[in-house]
């Protein structure tokens, strides 16, 4: 009765709070909102001048007064006040032409990085009450993307999967409806970001900007073994002379500057295996190790995995959406997968 009670005023909401992005899947809606994790705050006020992405336009575009900030750093909350206007924001948003108040909040279901400590729970769990959810439940991401990707996790099998998101990497082996195995690196796709603004500082002696690394990184970045022609024009400010300059750069420029990462993300992912029982790792050998995450977009990366590890490597449908669409299906049928969501004793417990 009070479950129907509910649902007249406001809608179940599946959240992946990334460091990048933010996804929100409404149950019968499907995903409504996929905007960057970035809030615009005025430091003269301490008000939010913008959030998602009005915010983003802003990145280092600001007066010195208004900073443009990511409340999420490694997948994980930095700033509380900051990240909870952002959940409320979106949940407002979610809700529009709805009344929401204290009979409309929402039951909510949220990604996050394998692994983390109940500090860290907790404080993701906090900042979602406060935005205005009745009930939150955690989801670790890699369990959750398993889950939109379709995998049959709950059957007696080995299913490896590998999220390369924002700020953290979280690479898991999934069997029964558990994690098996699983390791989180915090080093992502701002880290390739990161990479490649030290190149170009080291090479070409030219300061870029965030965005334009970002940019760079999705035109052309890609670490096959043989070079694609590839090439762009960055531009920046000359460190010498601290005037506007132009650069060309390749795709084996944009190999060079991130090699180093990525192959800490395949010891990451031996490691992982070499943790893994022999019959499961017999079936992800024959199954393969699936990938999801922005990162999965990488030219090359998932032939550069299936040489290192001699395992089959795909990328899922829409790899950037797994995490949130599993949410997704979790809230349809909370009673019945709530042994897929973490349990931290600040969770609620499913009723």
């Amino acid at each position: 009765m009070f479950e129907r009670f509910y649902k007249t005023f406001s809608y179940d909401i599946g959240i992946d709070l990334g460091t990048a992005n933010t996804l929100v899947y409404v149950v019968g809606k499907g995903i409504v909102i996929n905007e960057p994790s970035v809030v615009a705050v005025n430091q003269k006020t301490g008000q939010i001048v913008a959030i998602g992405n009005e915010a983003k336009k802003m990145l280092g575009r600001t007066p010195a007064h208004i900073t443009a900030v990511r409340p999420l750093v490694d997948g994980v909350i930095s700033d509380f006040e900051v990240t909870q206007e952002m959940l409320f924001y979106f949940i407002k948003k979610v809700h529009e032409g709805r009344r929401f108040g204290f009979f409309g909040r929402p039951r909510m279901v949220v990604g996050v990085p394998s692994g983390i400590t109940n500090v860290e729970a907790r404080a993701v769990l906090d900042a979602a009450k406060n935005a205005g959810a009745r009930e939150v439940y955690l989801i670790e991401e890699p369990m959750a993307a398993a889950i939109g990707a379709r995998m049959p996790i709950d059957e007696p099998v080995g299913n490896m999967i590998i999220d390369i998101g924002g700020g953290t990497t979280d690479i898991a082996v999934i069997s029964l409806g558990g994690i098996v195995t699983s390791k989180n690196v915090r080093l992502a796709g701002d880290k390739l970001n990161q990479d490649i603004i030290d190149y170009a500082r080291d090479q070409f002696k030219i300061l870029l900007g965030e965005k334009t690394a970002e940019d760079i990184k999705i035109a052309i970045g890609s670490v096959s073994k043989n070079s694609e022609g590839l090439e762009a024009t960055i531009r920046g400010r000359d460190l010498i002379t601290g005037l506007p300059r132009e650069v060309i750069v390749t795709d084996s420029d944009i190999k060079e500057a991130i090699w180093k990462s990525i192959q800490t993300l395949v010891s990451a992912t031996k490691e992982v295996i070499e943790e893994t029982p022999p019959e499961l790792v017999s079936d992800i050998m024959h199954r393969g190790i699936a990938m999801v995450g922005g990162g999965a977009f990488l030219r090359g990366f998932s032939k550069v995995l299936e040489h290192e590890t001699k395992i089959p490597v795909y990328v899922v449908e829409d790899p950037l959406t797994a995490v949130v669409r599993g949410t997704g299906i979790v809230l349809e049928n909370l009673e019945g997968m709530k042994d897929f969501l973490v349990k931290y004793e600040d969770s609620t417990p499913p009723k």
